[in-house]
């Protein structure tokens, strides 16, 4: 037995699938080389089958595409914006920070007055 392939990216392991599947190796046959080579925590059969699904429909990206989610509110001008405010009181409290910048949660001042 070889020895196991520690933390693999992502796009390393699909890369493989879509190698073996070419070779025309079915998707469990794959998953058991997959776990030999990577160790038996790496992807479960489901994702491989899924995965080989997508080969097979024509896709040839390996990598995760772009996720939709929320963009983000913070922006250099508000972290100018809210670094202006600071420098006019260096004394200032969340609580009060959070008064001038309503529109924006205090867990997210904070986080931009920490960093």
């Amino acid at each position: 037995m070889c020895a196991a392939i520690e933390n693999p990216a992502s796009c390393e392991v699909r890369s493989v699938i879509r190698f073996l599947l070419a070779k025309n190796l079915k998707p469990i046959d794959i998953y058991r080389q997959l776990r030999e080579v990577y160790g038996d925590y790496l992807m479960n059969e489901s994702s491989v089958r899924k995965w080989g699904i997508q080969f097979k429909n024509g896709r040839t990206n390996v990598h995760d595409e772009e996720k939709s989610g929320r963009p983000s509110i913070v922006t250099d001008d508000l972290v100018a914006k809210v670094d202006e405010k600071i420098r006019e009181n260096r004394r200032f409290t969340i609580t009060e920070l959070s008064l001038c910048f309503s529109q924006i949660f205090r867990t997210l001042l904070f986080e931009i007055v920490s960093q």
